[in-house]
This record gives structure tokens, C-alpha cells and sequence, in this order.
């Protein structure tokens, strides 16, 4: 008797098959970076996912749209029948248009929205404009994020903080308090967080605190809006190919092996999580709100 083990050809072995492992090529971006300058290209599901009407008929803003999981979230999204506005920084307009490209041929909703949501009116205005140009609103992802990596306080300056602190905790809360003039009951708010707010590296102070931020204002938000029927919940993703590791996020050294460290042997692909996010907005979970759900590689954060 033959006891070897053989893989059905719908199963795939989440440590070798289909997706990169380490080492990586050097690759330096100026922040906020481009994905087509990426090597290998980050796979946000262009290719791979399928919906199937989950989220048919909503109505979603992704702030962080053109790139790594706000790519991978709005491709999904779309694909799951919902109307998706995305907003980003001007410089990363082409990816932008990459996805409104991809997904306006496939007949999808698509709206890009750009602008610095550092900016508090700015904020406003974008949660104004895709309200206005979706026909109303019902799913809020706040994931934009600026990450900067710095191996001393000593040389954190109060700008760089002050930048991380405004694009990851501020612009939350201000779209947030925003969109709560448009959700219904029964809408979705999924706030992107971090393991770093768990297990904090040494060379991420500012950010990691950002995030540990975003997990309370999760919780606590949870609490808030439960009478009005709108859940809350955070995603917290481990080690992810995304250009925000390789424009300044990790130095050159750790992008050439990042994620090997994780029981998986590599970083996770935007579109590997993306279904956390459906799985959130969707009225699958009804009763799920001021959760943290994690995806790591196996380390087991949360």
C-alpha cells in the first residue's frame, strides 16, 4: 500500500506552490512607490479571483485602492457585485488607473477618487464624492497606511511622525465620522491593522503605535455603533508583498528576505487575504463586530 500523500489538483501547498518565496531582488522606490515597479509584481487577485455575488449591490469606499490589500480588497469587492470607489495619492495615479482599467472592462462600478487624506476637508470631501458618484454608501475600509521605516527615536523626526500618525489614525478617524452621515444600518466599517500592533519591530516605533491605535478605535467604535446596527472590525495582516515594503517601508536588507521568517516561508500576496475582507462585509457575519482577524503565515499573533 502505497501511504504517500498526493495533493487533489484543487489544493495548493501554501509554503511552494503558486507564490514567491525569498530572496528577492534589491528594489528602492520613493515612497509612495508604484506596483509595476515591483519585482516580482504583487498578485492582488487580477487573475485569480472569483466572486460569487456576496456583497451584490453595496456600496464601498477603500482608501489605499490602487495598491497592495486595498488593490486585492477592491478587485474583490467588485468581483463580489459591489460598486467600489478607491482613493490614493496622485503620484500613484497609474496604478490607479490599472485598476479602474481592469475592472471597468469587466463591467464593474469603478470610481477614482484622488487626494492626501492627511488632509481633514480633503477627507470630507472624499467620502462626499464617492457617496455622491456610488449612489449612496454602506462599506468603509479604511486601509491607506504610510510606513517609514527608522532604526533610532533618535532620528524619528516629529514630521515623519506626525505624517504616519495623520494618514493612519487621523484620516481614520476623520472618513470614518464622515461616512457615518451616509451608512445605513446594517453597513460595514473594516479598519486595516497590523500584527505590528501585537508584536511591534524595533525599527516601526510610529507606525506600530498607529496601528495598535487602529485596534482600539476598532473596539471601541464596535461598541459605539452597535445600536445603529453598523459593525466594525479590523483586518491584521502579518509580512504582505506590497510596495509599501519596498518605498521605504523595510530596509534593502530585510526586503531581500522578507517573510521567510514566518512558519510559511514567505510573505503573503494581497490577493491571499482579500477574502477576509468580503467575509467581514458580508451578511455572513452578521454578529461579527470589534474583531481582529489576523493573517500571519503562521505565527499565530492572535
Amino acid at each position: 500500500m502505497n501511504s504517500k500523500k498526493t495533493i487533489p489538483v484543487s489544493l495548493n501547498d501554501p509554503r511552494v506552490d503558486t507564490f514567491p518565496i525569498p530572496p528577492f531582488e534589491q528594489q528602492k522606490q520613493p515612497f509612495p512607490g508604484l506596483v509595476s515597479k515591483m519585482i516580482p509584481v504583487p498578485d492582488h487577485g487580477e487573475t485569480s479571483y472569483k466572486g460569487s455575488s456576496r456583497l451584490k449591490g453595496r456600496k464601498a469606499l477603500v482608501t489605499g485602492g490602487d495598491s497592495g490589500i486595498g488593490r486585492a480588497v477592491a478587485i474583490a469587492f467588485a468581483r463580489e457585485g459591489a460598486d467600489v470607489a478607491i482613493n490614493y495619492l496622485p503620484d500613484e495615479e497609474p496604478d490607479a488607473q490599472d485598476v479602474v482599467n481592469l475592472l471597468s472592462k469587466e463591467g464593474h462600478k469603478i470610481v477614482a477618487i484622488p487626494g492626501d487624506i492627511r488632509d481633514e476637508k480633503f477627507c470630507q470631501r472624499l467620502v462626499k464624492d464617492a457617496a455622491l458618484q456610488l449612489g449612496g454608501l454602506d462599506l468603509l475600509v479604511n486601509n491607506a497606511g504610510r510606513q517609514q521605516f527608522c532604526n533610532s527615536i533618535k532620528d524619528l523626526t516629529t514630521e515623519a511622525f506626525d505624517a504616519t500618525f495623520k494618514t493612519n489614525v487621523y484620516a481614520m478617524f476623520w472618513i470614518t465620522k464622515a461616512a457615518l452621515e451616509y451608512l445605513p444600518r446594517g453597513s460595514s466599517i473594516i479598519n486595516t491593522s497590523s500584527v505590528q500592533a501585537f508584536l511591534p519591530s524595533d525599527n516601526l516605533l510610529d507606525y506600530s503605535q498607529t496601528k495598535a491605535s487602529i485596534v482600539a478605535f476598532t473596539k471601541g467604535l464596535a461598541k459605539q455603533l452597535a445600536l445603529e446596527g453598523i459593525r466594525v472590525n479590523s483586518v491584521a495582516p502579518g509580512p504582505y508583498w506590497t510596495v509599501l515594503q519596498t518605498s521605504g517601508g523595510q530596509p534593502q536588507e530585510k526586503v531581500e528576505k522578507f517573510g521567510e521568517q514566518a512558519p510559511l516561508g514567505r510573505p503573503g500576496q494581497p490577493a491571499e487575504i482579500a477574502g477576509m475582507y468580503v467575509a467581514l462585509a458580508s451578511n455572513e457575519n452578521s454578529y461579527t463586530s470589534g474583531q481582529v482577524w489576523c493573517s500571519d503565515g503562521g505565527t499565530g499573533t492572535l
